[in-house]
């Protein structure tokens, strides 16, 4: 993506503010355990599986041999997934008996210092073809500019639009709001479809911006409540929002809150990635991701951000950019999220929950 903002430091506590020296700043508190984390937004996990308790955020995780080996092929030979027959028995064993899973415990962001450095230590060590990867780019920079209401607002204002387009839609926007720090739920749920569509929001988008708004109003959502919620949790809350899908969700957690261990397995440019660091025949499915991504617990948002370098420098030196994908820069490579460096970006992933 396109060179960053100038750092700046989100903060929240219970309540967020806007300290005088800096109308966008906020600061973030959050507990974890016994302990209270200060720092940018927070936390870890994708949505489909629990992660290991925050003492052994550093610790480097250990994955099943024979499952990793059967599911991830060599680089040097092109090869079909496969599926583990032994994994799916056992699934369909029991149909009707429920999966109880444990709470999921809130990592630290990855906007903490120390977190990036540890996570690609992790990575080094459990997958030496990610290794390469890694050895071949700068790493990746967390920071966050805005409060999660603003995140979520800016992330469908950017939804299937061009970048210039949905740039000029978003700055028409915060001047009908009355600058950065007028984007909060009572402007947006004043501002009406008739407004909105005067500044290019369509009449679909507008109602999707008033659920947000309305949840917010109503204390369904907060900024609170979203810095403090698991990953799972999270995932199930946010997407009943109008508008707001599986990929947005995955995109908000990872370069928004600064989630460690968030796999977006729908995002085809991750999948491309996977696809060409293990020298697969095909483009893994989502289904697949999981497994094949299992090694890199619990650091998979880093391993997923080189998933999209990897990709951006096979179209940069003349590779075929995956079929459906956009090279899109800047921030709004992912919602307008922020994040560091281009990416691909699948217009079919963005919106899958929409109704």
């Amino acid at each position: 993506m396109s060179s960053p903002h100038p750092h700046t430091h989100l903060q929240l506590h219970p309540h967020y503010h806007h300290p005088p020296q800096s109308p966008t700043q906020f600061h973030l508190l959050l507990p974890m355990g016994e302990q209270t984390i200060s720092h940018l937004v927070p936390q870890s996990t994708s949505t489909a599986s629990s992660s290991p308790p925050s003492s052994s955020i550093t610790a480097t995780t250990t994955t099943n041999p024979s499952t990793s080996s059967s599911i991830v092929p060599s680089n040097r030979s092109k090869k079909r997934l496969t599926q583990n027959p032994s994994s799916t028995s056992s699934e369909n064993s029991n149909p009707k008996k429920s999966r109880i899973h444990p709470a999921t415990p809130l990592l630290r962001p990855l906007s903490i210092d120390g977190e990036v450095a540890a996570a690609i230590r992790h990575l080094r060590s459990v997958d030496p073809a990610l290794a390469n990867v890694i050895d071949s780019h700068d790493p990746p920079n967390f920071q966050s500019f805005h409060p999660p209401f603003h995140c979520l607002v800016r992330s469908i204002l950017y939804q299937q639009l061009a970048f210039k387009a949905a740039a000029s839609v978003y700055s028409r926007f915060l001047s009908l709001c009355g600058g950065e720090a007028g984007v909060v739920p009572a402007a947006v749920l004043s501002l009406s479809q008739h407004q909105l569509r005067q500044i290019g929001v369509s009449p679909r988008k507008s109602s999707y911006l008033h659920d947000l708004a309305r949840k917010y109003h109503t204390g369904i959502l907060s900024d609170e409540s979203i810095v403090s919620m698991d990953d799972r949790s999270l995932f199930s809350m946010l997407t009943m929002v109008k508008g707001i899908g599986a990929w947005s969700v995955h995109m908000f957690m990872i370069f928004s809150l600064h989630r460690p261990d968030v796999l977006p397995v729908g995002d085809l440019g991750v999948r491309k990635g996977v696809q060409i660091l293990y020298g697969l025949e095909d483009v893994p499915r989502p289904s697949q991701m999981e497994q094949l991504c299992e090694r890199w617990r619990p650091y998979r948002s880093v391993g997923a951000w080189y998933m999209w370098r990897l990709i951006e420098n096979k179209a940069g030196s003349g590779g075929v950019v995956p079929t459906g994908s956009d090279l899109v820069g800047g921030s709004a490579a992912v919602g307008g999220l922020g994040a560091t460096g281009p990416q691909f970006v699948d217009p079919i992933q963005m919106l899958p929950n929409i109704g």
